[in-house]
């Protein structure tokens, strides 16, 4: 990096020269509503700034939240508003600002995992962030599909509000059912106010941001987030729905709410950004393949303190494997860990028995949530497997992990 800048910490009189790097990096212009939510779950005691003279030439910054992994949820750090200006590309502000925010993680020793999206797959990785959660972009032909027919009894009543006058029983819904979701991150008020914020300026001309919560006989039991794009052809109406988030305690709630979706009058598409790699609604509909699904990367993993990730989270079935991992920016992961546990716990502890498996600490982290194999990064010659010890289905989970933002 070149000597002339410095890395320091943030502080929140920097909030509008980040709001600019990023808006420049990204080319885009947030003004508004967006801006106010970025900055109500801005925190800059964990912003890094790369000041040249007063100037920021670059930019990172940690969150503080939960995610849903394997059998529980841990503290991870969020990593956001990462960007360097252009006039200051290709003099190594990005490695520092990475490397220096990974060591600044786990020194604080708060967080044993740090999670990101990725703008540009090529980069992360190089910071030991693997490829550890994957989406379905869903482009439906709404006219062309079925649902199984709803079970007998009343229908299901369902509500339509504003997101805003129907948080309490959004928040409601969420965290009751988050907890069996691994990829999912808790949401306080901020960060509620964060994913419902919907500036007109950004809706490329869509509707403003609807929600319809479905009640159950003991209160709600599902939503589901959505806006509409008209539009209209020479062959009449040809408007798109445009879904959120779907978020149901039980398959019939599911059903109800994706029966809703499709059905909106004067609509012929309906797409959805997130959805997960085992989305029900993929074995419900009669022609799957008017569903339009486009598989898509997510959420890049990294193991901060490792043996305290490894021994977090839970296990398919049971494990007992010497992983010799590598890991040049932190070098406490680095060695031999002995690996033990299964669906009720784990430990992790350094060990001088042989390998069963070597592999870069990336791609232990794009395995970590259970929605990379293993076995398929060893048949890409990413996994060095040493020895018949193959724990590729422990490290696997009952479903693949989901996501529902975009941080």
């Amino acid at each position: 990096m070149d000597s002339a800048i410095r890395l320091r910490q943030g502080t929140a009189e920097d909030f509008p020269a980040v709001w600019d790097l990023l808006g420049l990096v990204f080319h885009d212009e947030f003004e508004g509503e967006a801006r106010d939510a970025e900055e109500a779950v801005f925190e800059p005691e964990r912003s890094l700034v790369a000041d040249d003279a007063g100037l920021m030439a670059g930019h990172a910054l940690a969150f503080g939240r939960r995610l849903g992994v394997p059998g529980g949820e841990l503290p991870a750090a969020h990593i956001s508003s990462v960007g360097v200006r252009p006039t200051h590309r290709r003099r190594g502000l990005l490695t520092a600002l990475m490397h220096r925010q990974l060591i600044d993680i786990a020194e604080a020793g708060r967080e044993p995992l740090a999670v990101l999206w990725a703008s540009e797959t090529s980069i992360y990785p190089r910071f030991g962030y693997g490829p550890a959660a994957f989406r379905h972009k869903f482009s439906i032909m709404n006219q062309e599909v079925r649902l199984p027919a709803p079970p007998p009894g009343p229908p299901a009543r369902l509500r339509m509000g504003s997101p805003a006058d129907l948080l309490g029983e959004l928040r409601q819904v969420y965290d009751r059912v988050r907890p069996g979701r691994v990829g999912w991150s808790d949401r306080d008020d901020n960060w509620w106010r964060y994913v419902l914020a919907d500036p007109k300026d950004q809706r490329d001309g869509a509707t403003r941001q609807h929600a319809v919560l479905l009640d159950g006989p003991t209160g709600p039991a599902g939503y589901a987030l959505w806006r509409v794009k008209g539009g209209w052809t020479d062959h009449g109406p040809d408007g798109e729905v445009q879904v959120g988030e779907v978020v149901a305690g039980d398959p019939v709630t599911y059903q109800a709410l994706w029966r809703f979706l499709l059905g909106i009058d004067l609509t012929r598409t309906v797409s959805y950004k997130l959805g997960a790699v085992d989305e029900p609604l993929q074995f419900l509909v009669d022609e799957p393949r008017r569903l339009g699904a486009r598989k898509m990367d997510a959420l890049f993993v990294r193991l901060v303190d490792l043996p305290a990730a490894l021994a977090a989270r839970r296990y398919l079935t049971a494990v007992d494997v010497v992983l010799e991992v590598d890991d040049p920016i932190l070098p406490a992961n680095a060695g031999r860990w002995r690996l033990t546990g299964g669906p009720d716990g784990a430990t992790c502890v350094r060990t001088g028995d042989p390998a069963d498996l070597a592999c870069p600490v990336t791609d232990l982290g794009a395995a970590y949530l259970g929605g990379t194999s293993l076995a398929t990064l060893a048949a890409a010659g990413r996994v060095h497997q040493l020895s018949d010890n193959d724990p590729s289905a422990a490290f696997g989970w009952h479903r693949p992990p989901s996501v529902t933002e975009v941080f």
